[in-house]
């Protein structure tokens, strides 16, 4: 007869089994479970072939996370399907300034504040390539400041949202779809029908008798001119020569001329400059003048003097003529 299982045993067992899970798991994992992570979700426009959950989410090329899952939503009138893309950043891969970890969020509203901080700082997500061969995709996330800011506002999950722009391919096709619509907006047929009809008008122009006799008149027009320019040549050379020699013999005749009146140029100067001193003498003579001639001046007080001794002789002399006799009896 068989013994009873021991129903402690058994619970033994698979408390046993579960710790040793949750030790593997803890090992083997490095320790993921128990590292600090922040979860952003992100909306891109372009196909997400080649995006696989688990690929690397990188900060300029640096590793900070994985993405932690994709999934498509389709509205329930089926005009709008977006792809939410969910990443998972590893805060201890992203230091501040003095080496610490970041902090995570541990509720929706700072959730929400640090997005914002991320936005304004000009942090948008782009997918590049990992490998042309694989075709795989990665998360690239960098500073596009001068990127549109654009935001879905979906709420997914109650995880804030990053902006996006498009993959370096997707902009290359997109100016490529606006050049090709542009030139499909183009009148074409238009634009060859005229062509056609200006190449007939110029073929028309070409083979026509007017431009033949036109050619036979400038060919004749042309050799006429070169029997012109031939004869003016002759005629113009010795013309040329003499206008030379005459240029010559005028710069001879100018360099005499310089020559000769050297001397008397120095003459003139020299006799100007003497002119100078005699006038300057002059003027110091007028001076002399001027000063001897003043109403205070000596000379004139002498004159002055003659002159009241001469009216005195004349006096003198009439009363002589009249009493004569004064010389021997005096003045009456």
């Amino acid at each position: 007869m068989s013994k009873p299982v021991n129903p402690y045993s058994i619970g033994a067992f698979l408390v046993g089994s579960l710790v040793l899970i949750i030790s593997a798991i803890l090992v083997f994992g490095s320790g993921q479970l128990l590292k600090n992570k922040s979860q952003y979700v992100i909306y891109f426009d372009s196909a997400l072939n080649g995006l696989n959950v688990g690929a690397p989410v990188k900060l300029q090329g640096v590793q900070i996370g994985m993405v932690k899952e994709i999934s498509i939503e389709l509205d329930q009138n089926a005009t709008r399907i977006s792809k939410p893309v969910i990443i998972e950043i590893d805060s201890e891969k992203v230091l501040d300034f003095g080496g610490h970890p970041l902090k995570v969020a541990s509720s929706l509203e700072q959730r929400q504040k640090n997005a914002q901080q991320l936005i304004n700082a000009g942090i948008k997500a782009q997918l590049q390539t990992q490998s042309i061969l694989t075709g795989l995709l990665y998360v690239e996330l960098n500073f596009y400041r001068n990127e549109p800011l654009n935001l879905t506002g979906l709420n997914y999950k109650d995880l804030p949202e990053l902006p996006a722009v498009p993959s370096t391919a997707d902009q290359i096709k997109n100016t490529a779809d606006e050049i090709i619509t542009k030139f499909r907006q183009l009148p074409i047929e238009d634009i060859v029908k005229d062509l056609a009809a200006t190449l007939k008008e110029i073929r028309e122009i070409a083979v026509s008798d007017e431009l033949k006799k036109n050619r036979a008149v400038l060919a004749k027009t042309l050799d006429e001119t070169e029997k012109l320019v031939a004869s003016l040549n002759q005629n113009l050379t010795p013309l040329l020569i003499n206008m030379r020699g005459t240029v010559v013999d005028t710069r001879v005749m100018v360099q005499d001329f310089t020559h000769e009146m050297r001397p008397v140029l120095l003459s003139t100067e020299r006799t100007l400059n003497t002119a100078t001193d005699v006038l300057k003498e002059s003027k110091q003579s007028l001076a002399s003048v001027e000063a001897l001639t003043a109403s205070d001046a000596p000379l004139w007080q002498s004159l002055e003097s003659l002159r009241e001794a001469a009216n005195s002789t004349k006096t003198l002399t009439d009363y002589l003529e009249r009493h004569p006799d004064s010389i021997i009896y005096g003045k009456e």
